[in-house]
C-alpha cells in the first residue's frame, strides 16, 4: 500500500494563503480560482493553543492512517508541534514532516529551541534537501528521515513558444531574457546580480533581465543599485505579485533561470525550471548543486557577482541554451511526486 492508497491529513500553508503565507506584500490571501479536486480546511491559528486542541481533534475526527506537516519555519513550531504531539500522544496517529527548511533564512533568537519542539514532535522526516537532512542532525539523531528532492511543480500550465510568451506579457520579441523569479529577499541575491549584469563582462551582452517578483526586503536598495549603474536599459522589472495562472509566461519568455542566491536549502524556482524545459544558473550553497547538474543542465558557480557574469557570458557565447533545454527534459525524472510518495511510506 502507498500513501496515494491511504488516508491522509495534509497540514500546511495552502489556498487562499500565497506562498508561506508571511511577507510584508500588499496582502496574503490570494484572489485567484482555488485549485480542483483538494478538500482545503482553513482552520489553524498560528498563535492560539485552544485552537491547536481543536485542530487536532478535528484531524482525529477524520481518521487519517497519516498525517503530513509541512515545515519551513520555526515561527510555527509551537503550534504545529503541539498539534503533532496530540495527534500521536492521544490518537496514536502517525505523523510524518516534509522539512522545506530546518534553519530559517533569516535567523532570529529562539529559533533553535522552536525547531527543538517541532523535531520532537513527529515520527520521521523527508527533507527536501541533503543540506537539510544534515541539519536535522543538529536536533533529532534518533528519528527516521529520508531525502527526496522537491518534486517538479507541474501545475503552472503547459509550455509555449517563447514569442507567444513575450507578446503576452508585453515584451519585445527581438530581445533575449533572462528570468529571475520569485519575492525579492535578500538572501536571494538580487543585488549580486544586478552588479554582475553591471559588470564589463555583461554589459555590451544583448540580453535584458526579466525580475519577476514582489520586493519582501526593502525597494529601495535595488532601486539605488539599478539607478548608480545605470542598469535602466538592461531590465524589465514587474516587480508586483505573480498570480500562479500568469507564471508560464514569465518561464516560457526567458532563456534561462539565474538564481543568484547568497543560502539556501532548496528552491521551488528551480523545480518550475525543470517544468518549463529551461536551463538553470546557479550558487553553489546549500542544496541547490543537489538540483543543478553543472554544465548539463545549466552551471553551478560561487555567490559573487564574478562568477555569475561569466557563467552568463559563457552560456550566451557558447549557444548551450538548446543543448541545456534537452538534457534538463531527461533530468527531470529524478523529481517525481511518486519517488516523494515512496519515501513517506518507508518513513
Amino acid at each position: 500500500m502507498t500513501p496515494s492508497e491511504k488516508k491522509v491529513v495534509i497540514i500546511g500553508s495552502a489556498y487562499p494563503l500565497r506562498g508561506g503565507g508571511f511577507f510584508p506584500g500588499t496582502t496574503q490571501y490570494s484572489n485567484e480560482l482555488p485549485p480542483e479536486g483538494l478538500d482545503i480546511r482553513i482552520r489553524i491559528n498560528s498563535i492560539n493553543p485552544f485552537n491547536w486542541i481543536n485542530v487536532a481533534r478535528e484531524v482525529a475526527a477524520q481518521k487519517p492512517e497519516l498525517v503530513v506537516v509541512r515545515f519551513w519555519i520555526p515561527f510555527m513550531a509551537p503550534c504545529l508541534g503541539s498539534i503533532a504531539r496530540i495527534l500521536r500522544k492521544f490518537y496514536n496517529i502517525k505523523v510524518v514532516a516534509i522539512t522545506d527548511n530546518i534553519l530559517p533564512h533569516e535567523k532570529r533568537p529562539g529559533d533553535g529551541m522552536l525547531v527543538r519542539y517541532f523535531t520532537g514532535s513527529v515520527d520521521g522526516f523527508v527533507a527536501m534537501s541533503k543540506s537539510v537532512l544534515n541539519d536535522l542532525n543538529l536536533f533529532d539523531k534518533i528519528r527516521p528521515r529520508r531525502y527526496h528532492p522537491h518534486p517538479l511543480y507541474d501545475n503552472f500550465g503547459e509550455v509555449i513558444s517563447k514569442e507567444q510568451a513575450k507578446k503576452s506579457l508585453g515584451l519585445p520579441e527581438d530581445e533575449s531574457y533572462m528570468l529571475f523569479f520569485g519575492f525579492i529577499r535578500d538572501y536571494k541575491g538580487l543585488d549580486i546580480l544586478l552588479e554582475a549584469l553591471a559588470s564589463d563582462t555583461l554589459r555590451n551582452l544583448k540580453v535584458k533581465l526579466l525580475v519577476a517578483g514582489e520586493f519582501y526586503d526593502n525597494e529601495e536598495k535595488y532601486r539605488a543599485l539599478i539607478a548608480s549603474n545605470k542598469l535602466e536599459d538592461k531590465l524589465e522589472l514587474r516587480t508586483s505579485f505573480i498570480p500562479n495562472t500568469d507564471v508560464y509566461l514569465y518561464f516560457c519568455s526567458c532563456d534561462v533561470v539565474v538564481q543568484p542566491y547568497r543560502h539556501a536549502t532548496q528552491s521551488g524556482v528551480t523545480q518550475i525550471a525543470y517544468h518549463f524545459g529551461k536551463p538553470i544558473i546557479t550558487t553553489d550553497v546549500g542544496g541547490l548543486s543537489e538540483m543543478v547538474a553543472d554544465g548539463k543542465v545549466g552551471y553551478v558557480v560561487e555567490p559573487d557577482a564574478q562568477s555569475l557574469a561569466q557563467a552568463i557570458q559563457r552560456f550566451y557565447n557558447e549557444n548551450r541554451e538548446a543543448e541545456f533545454s534537452a538534457n534538463v527534459v531527461v533530468e527531470r525524472s529524478r523529481f517525481s511526486w511518486d519517488g516523494l510518495l515512496d519515501e513517506i511510506e518507508k518513513i
